[in-house]
């Protein structure tokens, strides 16, 4: 499998090395009689991921009367998401959609996001999520590296998921290996509640719960049926841990290459397509949760995360004791149950 996945790698950054050498001066921007086509790509994602993705587009092409189109080029066909994020950065695409999680090696601004409990509840999340003097500053931390946040799309809650039995407790949790983004609050967070932390890609994890090289993961409960880990881990245990956002990132050079009101329809259709994503994302989990019961026995277990979130106090206070990341902590935990 290792051979396959290098493989796998060697062909996605091939044809990104092709898709760069044909992108003049870096601009992915190409305007002809009928227009601009902008390039938005992106990994492998769920239904209602992809289905706002495209609706964005519909958006920004009824919005300038079909003066600017998206291209798309999905399902990682130039490379996982820090391939993305990368070219992104050069400019030899305009957008994508990453995982917050991703981003976090580019502003540790976004390493907010993996704090464990950082959210009350969804609606907290929401709230934040909408607050632009918040969400503002994060957006722009990545200006000068050449790319900046567009929108944000909901990507559920991440609890745990395990092959042997359900998570109730931390201590359920000990010796065992999960595996995390990679990120660094992730691995600091596994390694608080007593598990072993293994980073690793997406694309990995089905192989490794089936190889019992590692005993469990954490995501949303989209990787039940549609990545299908509910075939070799059955059991989905609700502590609710973090809830971490997708982001649609947008090379900071895109207004440049398009008229004012083309922009701002731009920006219209962003948060159009947010806006429809949350309502689809929903929808979407309550049918996966039924599908994967219905076709590989998946279980679901609620959990009294009150212990959990004592173990993880260490990286609340790293943040809040943080000169950098103080101001940010407090704004987020501020609009708790307001």
């Amino acid at each position: 499998m290792k051979i396959k996945a290098l493989i796998l790698t060697a062909a996605a950054l091939f044809a990104g090395t092709i898709f760069l050498s044909g992108c003049s001066n870096t601009k992915a921007a190409s305007a002809d009689e009928k227009g601009v086509t902008l390039r938005y790509a992106y990994a492998s994602n769920s239904q209602p991921v992809i289905d706002s993705m495209k609706e964005f587009g519909r958006l920004v092409k009824e919005k300038t009367d079909g003066q600017v189109t998206i291209e798309y080029y999905p399902d990682a066909q130039l490379g996982g998401e820090t391939e993305l994020i990368e070219l992104t950065q050069t400019g030899a695409i305009d957008f994508s959609k990453v995982s917050g999680a991703a981003l976090e090696s580019f502003s540790k601004d976004y390493s907010i996001f993996g704090i464990p409990y950082l959210f009350d509840n969804e609606a907290h999340f929401f709230k934040v999520m909408e607050d632009k003097t918040i969400m503002d500053e994060i957006y722009q931390s990545t200006k000068e590296l050449g790319f900046v946040g567009l929108t944000y799309y909901d990507s559920g809650q991440r609890s745990f998921y395990m092959t042997e039995g359900p998570i109730n407790h931390p201590d359920d949790l000990k010796g065992k290996k999960i595996r995390v983004m990679q990120s660094e609050t992730a691995i600091k967070m596994v390694e608080l509640l007593g598990g072993s932390a293994v980073p690793m890609g997406s694309n990995e994890v089905y192989t490794s719960l089936q190889s019992n090289l590692i005993n469990g993961s954490e995501n949303n409960e989209f990787v039940l049926y549609t990545a299908g880990h509910g075939g070799v881990a059955k059991y989905y245990s609700y502590d609710e841990h973090t809830r971490v956002p997708d982001i649609v990132i947008m090379n900071d050079s895109v207004k440049e290459r398009l008229t004012k009101e083309q922009f701002a329809a731009v920006q219209e259709a962003a948060q159009e397509s947010t806006e429809y994503e949350k309502v689809a994302f929903k929808k979407a989990i309550d049918e996966e949760k039924k599908i994967a019961t219905k076709e590989y026995g998946v279980q679901y277990n609620e959990v009294d995360n009150s212990p959990f979130q004592e173990l993880v106090q260490p990286l609340h206070d790293e943040f809040k004791n943080n000169d950098v990341y103080r101001d940010l902590y407090q704004e987020i935990r501020a609009l708790a149950g307001s």
